[in-house]
């Protein structure tokens, strides 16, 4: 199966009033047709930064090195107008706390039809149509293009932000912490959505995400990171059954199960580095119960 994006030893630095502290530091990975790939991590790991790179969306200040490349093209090479389209028509994203994302003021429908006339030259009329048929694949009535977003219930707004990203037929599509603030009926009902449209349009997601458990569900394969870092990736089935990294098997153990009997539930004791001044050696050693010597002098090394 090939990639549709490849991200090579992809660098990112924000600036800072001591300089630059590096967010994302020196990460690698593919993505492929019709593939889910999760990227997992506590807040503040560079999940989030890592995802928007690879739409070219971080702020100026920002410093970012190595390649994103899209079916070969070199995205952070590409100029404005390629850029441009390459934004919605290739790659599209739904961002964190998406349901705020739409103009309170303008109503869903509007918002969709404008987003696809900028891109697509077609007529308001068809451009109506288009929303229709977008809000209906997610399950939403078009009878309800002409109502404002505060008449959407928050999963019927998280959909309709799917519909939007979809506006296009985009090749890939990234989901920013998209089942965050629902209830958890609301988030079956997500994720059943993003499975029946990944099979039918064939679309790539990365989603993005601190609960692992919903990856287990959705995901073909999971990047874990830690402080910018990929601390641990593979398929999905391989890293729930058998994780080799301690912050995965720490992330692990406070998962409530299901099913079976209750077992002990440990928190990850202390909290994330600090990335402008980062322990030496492994970057989890100070929270880690199987560190050693070795560990604060030597960086392991990421092998696949």
């Amino acid at each position: 199966m090939s990639a549709v994006l490849s991200v090579s030893n992809l660098s990112i630095e924000y600036a800072v009033p001591q300089g630059y502290v590096r967010a994302v530091d020196q990460i690698s990975f593919d993505l492929r047709e019709g593939e889910v790939l999760g990227l997992a991590g506590e807040s503040g790991c560079g999940k989030t930064t890592a995802a928007l790179s690879l739409l070219r969306i971080l702020p100026k200040t920002s410093k970012i090195s190595g390649s994103v490349k899209f079916n070969d093209e070199e995205v952070l090479a590409m100029p404005d107008e390629r850029l441009r389209q390459y934004r919605w028509k290739d790659v599209a994203l739904v961002p964190q706390s998406s349901m705020n994302a739409f103009d309170p003021v303008i109503t869903i429908g509007a918002q969709i039809v404008e987003s696809i006339r900028i891109h697509e030259k077609v007529d308001k009329r068809e451009a109506w149509t288009m929303a229709g048929d977008l809000l209906e694949s997610v399950r939403i009535s078009r009878s309800r293009l002409r109502h404002y977003p505060h008449e959407f219930s928050g999963g019927m707004r998280q959909r309709a932000a799917i519909a939007m990203a979809l506006s296009l037929n985009p090749k890939v599509v990234i989901l920013d912490e998209p089942t965050t603030a629902l209830d958890v009926v609301t988030q079956r009902q997500i994720l059943n959505l993003l499975r029946g449209l990944r099979n039918r349009l064939k679309v790539s997601f990365v989603f993005i995400t601190h609960d692992l458990s919903i990856l287990g569900e959705l995901s073909d394969r999971v990047i874990v990171m830690y402080a910018g870092k990929i601390a641990e990736q593979g398929r999905t089935q391989t890293i729930f059954e058998s994780p080799s990294h301690p912050y995965t098997k720490a992330l692990f153990s406070a998962i409530l199960p299901v099913r079976g009997p209750m077992p002990e539930v440990k928190s990850i004791g202390g909290m994330p580095p600090n990335l402008a001044f980062l322990p030496s050696g492994c970057r989890f050693n100070p929270r880690c119960p199987y560190a050693f010597d070795r560990c604060t002098r030597e960086e392991p090394r990421l092998r696949l």
